[in-house]
């Protein structure tokens, strides 16, 4: 019993994995630098929703269209070129690094315009909390 389990298993994997229809290029391919924009945009807008989705959703902005305006592409030709680049481990890989390299240096950007914004605002508040120095006043010799 446990050996045509097995044998049924091993038919199912063998057999099943047969028919992998890869898509075909399509006429209007993304091209990959511009593929790694769209990826990019579209990671910072999950991002921004996950943050604050209600506002997103009560001002009516639809983040997917806007990038699609943007880069003056159709969801269709995305859908089409991100499958096709899927089908590729290698390349697509290469397209998800490239993305997060991207986010992590708009993170590093962000992280130090915070920093020297902190910085400016606590060197304001030392100068506010000094003391205000009177100056002495001037002793005329003719008076």
């Amino acid at each position: 019993m446990k050996q045509s389990i097995i044998f049924i298993l091993f038919a199912l994997v063998l057999f099943g994995c047969q028919d992998v229809n890869y898509p075909e290029k399509p006429k209007n391919l993304i091209a990959k630098d511009k593929m790694v924009d769209i990826l990019t945009e579209t990671y910072l807008d999950n991002a921004a929703r996950s943050v604050d989705n209600n506002s997103i959703i009560t001002k009516g902005i639809k983040m997917d269209s806007m990038v699609y305006k943007n880069f003056g592409i159709d969801s269709l030709q995305f859908v089409q070129s991100n499958s096709f680049y899927a089908a590729d481990v290698n390349t697509y890989m290469e397209i998800v690094q490239e993305v997060e390299a991207r986010l992590t240096k708009m993170g590093k950007d962000m992280d130090s315009i915070w920093e020297m914004k902190r910085d400016r605002k606590d060197s304001v508040n030392d100068l506010l909390k000094r003391p205000i120095k009177t100056p002495d006043p001037v002793k005329d010799s003719l008076i």
